[in-house]
């Protein structure tokens, strides 16, 4: 037997409220995750056609730094924004990897 109260209709009708809002920021992140990915899929090509390396340890240093500034401005957690743009960078590196196989 449920013993948990059903919430009332005013906390519900928030709770979905809030949910929507969550919904379109997800939304709204996959579509500038998309154009981000986009841009680095060109960068990508346009090392492969120039023979540069994937990888630029020195500019992704720099984006840590920057980004960890912004997520303590913004009150995000830097360890969280940190560790979502490598997760980013990996993919993007991945990316930057196959199109210089592919340029070979």
């Amino acid at each position: 037997m449920n013993t948990t109260p059903a919430p009332c209709d005013a906390a519900q009708q928030k709770l979905e409220e809030l949910r929507r809002s969550i919904d379109n920021i997800d939304a709204a992140l996959i579509y500038m995750l998309a154009e981000r990915f986009r841009h680095t899929q060109a960068v990508g090509k346009l090392k492969a056609a120039n023979d540069m390396p994937p990888a630029d340890p020195a500019r992704e240093a720099r984006q840590v730094t920057r980004l960890r500034q912004l997520a303590s401005a913004a009150q995000l957690d830097p360890d969280f924004a940190e560790k979502f743009l490598a997760f980013i960078i990996r993919e993007v590196i991945r990316h930057h990897e196959a199109f210089a196989r592919e340029g070979r």
